[in-house]
């Protein structure tokens, strides 16, 4: 049997090489052009060549995207990047813009991605994007399990993808426009400054200057600030639908975000097939989701209609229970290692190996090394490489934390 597809985002280089290593069978990135996370570090086209080398090396693969809703100007340069992108041997592109599909068809044989920007919710629209050639279509995340299923059953022979963790957008599909309106930037473009999430005030026409907090009551409220969708607790009824891929969101997130997603998503996702996806597992890798930065969860519309349940009313922060702290980058003998320090590390400290597979490691650090002086140091900051002592097996490229 065919094992779904796990995808996973990277906003950098670093973050492609962290979600590879934790089990991530393809991965999603951006160059600097027609890319829907605006904000993001992106890829310069030298990095992408390397992306690519790499994500090859590893026999994985790489989708580029290339999914914002163009204006007139932007497409003046769109062939020289569809070509060179053909050049460089992405494994595929995205695309939301039905202009942006019909040049890249013309121009070049690159497979494409359909984009969820492009709305596709029944069957029948999911058809029309094969016959016109797309290889696959990610669906929009207004979908139940039971409409998803229905697509697969009514087109067979196109590849499905679709979102099973990460932020939420409150627009159809993430096409808005309250950021143009509030900001100047324009969501459909990459330039989404996230306005739904902002806390807003009333302010009566006759009182100006007097403003006035938006409570809840009995018929709730229109703050418009989804919790974040997390799947893992149903992914085997979402696999059943007969997917092709699934997908996790966050390509702005930290690589900590990336890896730890990533890492229990594949445990997940390899539970379903070996007949291991059970209750006390499923409880450790909620758990374990809890871990990173992220809001409340939701199911989304997979069971059911979203609800007041859905909704942040209070706050549109972050929840975060551990502190992202280094990365191991090389092991220089049987028990010790590099790591490059990314957050204040001290000695004394509870650190946590984010193991490759299966349970976390921890070590209490007696002693921390400068790599450079060989000094002993009571604490290491950011951009610090030091060396730690481990009897217990970890590996290049595994995250540390700390909990807060």
């Amino acid at each position: 049997m065919k094992k779904v597809e796990l995808l996973s985002p990277a906003g950098n280089y670093e973050k492609l090489e962290t979600v590879y290593h934790y089990g991530a069978d393809a991965a999603y990135i951006g160059g600097k052009f027609l890319n829907l996370r605006a904000f993001s570090k992106n890829f310069e086209d030298d990095e992408l060549e390397k992306a690519v080398e790499l994500a090859h090396k590893l026999n994985k693969k790489l989708f580029i995207t290339v999914n914002a809703i163009p204006h007139n100007g932007d497409l003046e340069i769109l062939p020289e990047y569809i070509k060179y992108l053909e050049s460089i041997k992405v494994d595929a592109i995205i695309v939301a813009d039905l202009g942006v599909f019909n040049i890249v068809r013309k121009l070049s044989n690159l497979p494409i991605t359909i984009s969820t920007q492009a709305n596709n919710t029944n069957w029948a629209s999911v058809s029309m994007w094969k016959d016109l050639g797309a290889k696959r279509i990610i669906l929009a995340r207004e979908l139940s399990l039971s409409e998803i299923a229905e697509i697969r059953q009514k087109v067979p022979d196109v590849e499905l993808e679709v979102f099973i963790h990460g932020a939420m957008c409150i627009s159809v599909s993430g096409r808005c426009l309250l950021s143009n309106y509030l900001t100047g930037r324009d969501a459909n473009t990459g330039e989404c400054t996230q306005p739904c999430r902002w806390k807003y005030y009333i302010m009566e026409e006759k009182r100006p200057g007097e403003y006035f907090p938006i409570f809840e009551d009995e018929k709730g409220t229109y703050i418009m600030n989804s919790k974040d969708l997390c799947t893992v607790d149903f992914l085997n009824k979402i696999i059943e639908t007969g997917v092709d891929s699934l997908k996790i969101e966050g390509r702005m997130k930290s690589s900590y975000y990336a890896g730890v997603t990533t890492k229990i998503y594949r445990e997940a996702i390899d539970s379903y097939y070996s007949g291991n996806f059970k209750k006390e597992n499923i409880e450790k890798w909620i758990k374990e989701l809890q871990s990173v930065s992220h809001r409340e969860y939701t199911s989304g519309f997979y069971l059911n209609k979203p609800d007041t349940d859905s909704q942040n009313y209070k706050t549109s922060s972050y929840i975060r229970n551990y502190k992202f702290v280094g990365k191991v980058i090389e092991k220089i003998s049987e028990s010790q290692y590099i790591v490059d320090v990314r957050n204040k590390i001290k000695k004394g400290e509870e650190i946590e190996i984010v193991s490759k597979i299966g349970n976390n490691i921890a070590i209490h650090l007696n002693k921390i090394v400068d790599y450079e002086t060989k000094e002993s140091l009571e604490e290491a900051n950011p951009n610090q490489k030091i060396i730690i002592d481990s009897e217990k097996n970890i590996e290049v490229g595994d995250l540390i934390r700390v909990l807060l």
